[in-house]
């Protein structure tokens, strides 16, 4: 007969703790406290408020004989909505990490942290870490179970506070910039100092540095090659570094300032918890001219954005074949940008050719070099040095003609014509007119049926203010243009008196583009229209 098995009963036993005995203390051990205090402004009250705080717990922690003193942490003038910019914060941290701090006490919640998120983090890691926070103000000691609550509801009270502070800043900044008040940052701006009238005053000798980038940049150098020079120069950037970086030298390039005028709110902070800016697209600007003195005339800056614009815009028509582009500026080579092509108007582009051994470079069509004779059938290539000397016969023949007179006159015409140049149109009637209707519709203003009448003037009004600005317009256009005139005369003057060769500053300063039209040939388009075929001569 089988036996049936029956299963165990299940017993449920209880294990006590063990009972150890008492350890004896090893002697006495004082708490390493650490104080941490911080101000959020500069002023005088303030810093006496910080200094009287670094006192305050200095006495507290050496009169406590369970206390001994582990630090006293303290950030002036740092906002309390980012630990990572606290330095001293952030320091006392590290040292809570490392076992150096048993305690910490601060004034209040708003003390250690306006960042909500921020205050609880790390009283957690440091409760996790055994560390206890006592907050003075508010009574609280973060190792006590109930702490954490109020600690959270303090911290949003201080958050909130801290947005509204910030609310009432960028309100009043807004308020500053509409007045067009100005506020620049001497440290980091190259060229002005604070004046006795606490104005911005031109410093010469940093002055001459940014002019020479203005001037550098529109002779055709790079940003690189600028920035090369001023470190070979030895010239400090505006930060007091001995490198420059090229976002320096364009944002100086950039920079209204240096023309005398300052556009305001170009960019705002998000909020005051991340402090992320962010570039003004979506809020009014105030444009102030002429707020101080100008180191780069309006003419120059003006040129100097022109300049930039045509080379970050200029068309890129290199597809295959070599790495680089001819859309992409080069500072080196002026012929890049102006030798084209006189049968497919393609632009030439600089090569090595090797050949038996020895090695040449020649100016070759683009749409040649890529597709072969598809495009572009019987385009030539040309060395380089026959190109070179035939530029400089072009420019020889305009300077000097066959009875040593030159020809400066005849260009002159050439390049007002080009650049439109005419009598500048006054704007006094315009204004006089203007003033007539303001007048007339303060006047009319309030009185029974004058709706039509007053419509009427109204767009008069901003039909005037149109054709005034479209004068003033055309008056600038025609003040640059003379200056450009003036410029290209001037440095065509200057190669009367030396021998003529070949110069890439000169080539960009004076001449419009380059046509090849034949292996015996190419035309020289001098800015103004002026043309001159030159012949090709073998060495």
């Amino acid at each position: 007969m089988e036996q049936v098995m029956t299963a165990p009963t299940k017993v449920v036993r209880e294990i006590l703790p063990t009972v150890k005995p008492a350890e004896k203390k090893q002697g006495y051990k004082q708490l390493r406290v650490a104080a941490y205090c911080r101000v959020s402004t500069d002023s005088d009250e303030q810093e006496m408020s910080f200094d009287a705080q670094v006192g305050y717990y200095t006495d507290k922690i050496m009169r406590n004989p369970e206390w001994s003193l582990a630090g006293i942490y303290a950030d002036e003038g740092i906002s309390g909505t980012q630990a990572e910019k606290r330095k001293d914060f952030m320091r006392m941290i590290r040292q809570c990490r490392k076992g150096n701090i048993d305690l910490v006490i601060t004034k209040s919640v708003s003390r250690f942290a306006r960042n909500t998120v921020d205050c609880l983090n790390y009283v957690r890691e440091l409760k996790a870490l055994g560390i206890p926070i006592i907050f003075e103000k508010e009574g609280l000691n973060t190792m006590h179970a109930t702490s954490e609550i109020y600690i959270s509801m303090h911290g949003i009270f201080a958050q909130s506070e801290s947005e509204s502070l910030s609310g009432n800043v960028r309100m009043g900044k807004a308020i500053s910039a509409k007045n067009g008040n100005v506020a620049i940052s001497y440290k980091s701006f190259l060229g002005y100092r604070r004046g006795a009238d606490n104005k911005p005053e031109i410093d010469e000798e940093q002055a001459k540095t940014v002019r020479m980038i203005y001037d550098r940049y529109l002779a055709g150098d790079s940003l690189k090659m600028i920035g090369d020079y001023l470190e070979k120069q030895h010239i400090l950037s505006p930060m007091g570094k001995e490198k420059w970086q090229l976002t320096t030298i364009r944002s100086i390039l950039t920079n209204e300032k240096y023309k005398g005028d300052a556009l305001l709110q170009k960019t705002y902070i998000v909020d005051c918890i991340s402090h992320k800016s962010k570039k003004n697209d979506d809020r009014p600007q105030y444009y102030v001219e002429n707020n101080h003195p100008a180191i780069i005339p309006r003419e120059m800056f003006d040129r100097v954005q022109e300049e930039m614009a045509r080379r970050t815009g200029k068309r890129k028509v290199k597809e295959i074949g070599t790495k680089t582009e001819s859309g992409k500026y080069s500072s080196k080579y002026a012929l890049t940008d102006l030798l084209i092509c006189g049968r497919c108007g393609s632009p030439y582009r600089r090569c090595t050719w090797s050949r038996n051994g020895k090695k040449k470079i020649v100016w070759r069509c683009i749409s040649r070099l890529d597709y072969g004779k598809k495009y572009c059938a019987d385009s030539p290539s040309i060395e380089e040095n026959i190109l070179q000397k035939a530029v400089a016969e072009g420019i020889r023949q305009v300077v000097m003609d066959e009875s040593g007179q030159t020809a400066l006159e005849a260009l002159k015409l050439h390049i007002g014509m080009y650049f439109g140049l005419s009598d500048e149109n006054s704007t006094a009637a315009d204004e006089i007119r203007m003033q007539e209707l303001v007048q007339s519709i303060t006047e009319l203003a309030g009185a029974a049926d004058s709706d039509n009448r007053m419509a009427a003037l109204i767009d008069e009004l901003n039909t005037v203010k149109q054709t005034i600005a479209e004068k003033r317009a055309k008056q600038s256009s025609a003040k640059q243009s003379r200056q450009r005139i003036d410029e290209i005369l001037t440095a065509l003057d200057a190669l009367k008196n030396h021998p003529i060769e070949y110069d890439n500053q000169a080539v960009r300063q004076i001449i419009e583009c380059i046509k090849v039209i034949s292996a015996e040939q190419i035309r020289i388009i001098f800015k103004g229209g002026l043309e001159r075929t030159v012949q090709l001569m073998e060495e």
